[in-house]
């Protein structure tokens, strides 16, 4: 069974949030499994520079890196990265099943993004769009798109 892996800075606070990856995750029960690891964020100072900032990142991106296998294929969510249908995601998740990856994971940066070492790991920096989301919601969305690509690929209803 593949094993989808959220590896996230911060603490989703919001119940509606974490209410909807519960629910996402049960739905995929019996096809895949879905779960989050949350890692530690840094507080960001009120007069922090560029090199707080970096110090910060690099702390973060370690915290995320130490969850990251080597056999793992990583997808990094960045504002950056390539966009892609619903459809083409599915695929994407298809093909690397295929290829004998049975765990997937995604990381999702803090505040400040994603550090450079987390994006250096990555086999695709992936963008929801250019619009900016919570990284709670950004967990979410993410737990329906995989939801939604299992479902695809398993040539199943996804529409609830």
């Amino acid at each position: 069974m593949v094993r989808y892996h959220v590896i996230a800075v911060g603490k989703a606070k919001e119940p509606f949030y974490r209410d909807g990856v519960a629910e996402y995750s049960r739905r995929l029960t019996g096809m895949a499994e879905f779960m989050v690891t949350e890692v530690a964020d840094e507080r960001l100072p009120d007069n922090g520079g560029p090199a707080e900032y970096a110090r910060i990142l690099a702390k973060e991106g370690s915290r995320i890196l130490s969850h990251v296998r080597p056999q793992d294929l990583c997808i990094v969510l960045d504002v950056k990265g390539h966009t892609m249908t619903s459809e083409a995601f599915a695929r994407y998740l298809n093909d690397a099943i295929l290829e004998g990856k049975n765990r997937i994971t995604f990381a999702i940066g803090g505040s400040l993004g994603i550090a450079p070492d987390v994006r250096a790991r990555a086999d695709l920096l992936l963008s929801f769009g250019p619009m900016t989301f919570p990284h709670q919601m950004a967990r979410l969305i993410l737990a329906e798109q995989v939801y939604r690509g299992v479902m695809i690929n398993a040539g199943r209803q996804y529409h609830r």
